[in-house]
């Protein structure tokens, strides 16, 4: 039996990690590329908007999608909204121009923000913009301002709720900064890290649960979704939200408790990641971009890929289109790697 006795193994095993909720902004902004900004809006603001989302969400739909070989939907609706200029250019022409694909398939023309999405982000990009400036550059970040002198701008909005993923950076570009609104009934948000290949013989991955109340904004800085996926996981019990105001519908009964979330995340597409820019498959669908997470080094090398994404509708069949994403070669830009400023050339290492 000892010669058939397998020797021990040579390669120590790395210990798994536990989940570690992160309840308070300081953990959050210690352990994570994100920060976290509680009663970010107005309280009555903040309910007018819930009210207001809830009130569209009726007409918001499902997505729909091949995985392998059979169509799944999202349990959620979803919908997307464009400001009415791009907060570049001021071009009021920009949203009838783009032709988004989300899921291999080509977009309805999105809905402009309402009113108090509009009001709403006006308190995000300011809450924004401030972070921003207190925090290092990395080298592919846009480095353009928006139309008002802003870092950054949100022109674009999304309603939804999916599984573990970290966003397609297809009209973000390389190292997106991202605004998540929660409005409603608290949930978790749920940070998953993904570890490099050459760091995996030595360390486990480590998971976050941050609780989202409501009015509460969780900004996903530079590198977030080159590090991380993130969802919202299933609840089998909620906390009941119970708004401040009443239903602008009904103002003169109380308010009601309701176990409804919205989340709203603001986006800014880049105007160097124009649809039109957008390479395009051997099935003739505009690709998507992804980044090399298991190869991530330092900020400057790490390195993105566009690839075929029509296999999402087309019964599950798409090409084998692969292409390394040259900025240069691309004609895209301005970044901070070609600004002057060395502090806008520091790598961000929370």
């Amino acid at each position: 039996m000892s010669v058939l006795r397998q020797p021990p193994s040579s390669t120590r095993s790395v210990p798994r990690l536990l989940p570690l909720t992160l309840t308070n902004p300081p953990m959050v902004a210690k352990h994570t590329p994100c920060t976290m900004h509680l009663s970010i809006l107005p309280p009555e603001l903040a309910c007018k908007l819930f009210y207001t989302m809830l009130d569209l969400s009726e007409s918001w739909k499902r997505n729909k999608w091949w995985l392998f070989d059979r169509v799944v939907e999202s349990p959620h609706r979803t919908s997307f909204y464009a400001r009415r200029t791009d907060g570049v250019e001021s071009d009021n022409s920009w949203q009838e121009a783009a032709q988004y694909w989300y899921n291999g398939r080509q977009t309805d023309s999105p809905n402009v923000f309402p009113d108090m999405m509009e009001e709403a982000c006006l308190y995000v990009e300011n809450m924004v913009n401030k972070e921003m400036q207190m925090r290092p550059r990395l080298p592919l970040e846009w480095a353009g301002r928006g139309s008002e002198g802003q870092i950054w701008r949100a022109n674009v909005a999304a309603s939804n709720c999916v599984g573990f993923h970290s966003d397609h950076l297809t009209y973000l570009g390389p190292y997106p900064t991202i605004a998540s609104l929660s409005l409603g009934t608290t949930r978790n948000f749920r940070l998953r890290e993904v570890v490099p290949s050459e760091e995996m013989h030595s360390r486990r991955a480590q998971t976050f649960n941050i609780p989202l109340p409501h009015n509460s904004l969780i900004i996903m800085h530079a590198s977030t979704q080159e590090r991380f996926k993130h969802s919202i996981p299933p609840q089998s019990t909620l906390d009941l939200y119970r708004p401040l105001f009443p239903h602008h519908s009904r103002l003169e009964h109380p308010s009601e408790p309701s176990n409804c979330r919205i989340n709203i995340t603001f986006r800014f597409y880049r105007p160097d990641f124009r649809p039109q820019s957008i390479p395009r498959c051997n099935c003739g669908v505009p690709t998507i971009l992804r980044p090399d997470m298991k190869n991530r080094h330092d900020g400057q090398t790490d390195k993105y890929w566009w690839t075929c994404h029509a296999g999402a509708q087309n019964e599950g069949k798409g090409c084998s289109f692969w292409q390394v994403m040259d900025m240069k070669a691309e004609g895209r830009g301005p970044t901070i790697s070609g600004t002057s400023s060395p502090a806008h050339r520091h790598i961000n290492t929370p």
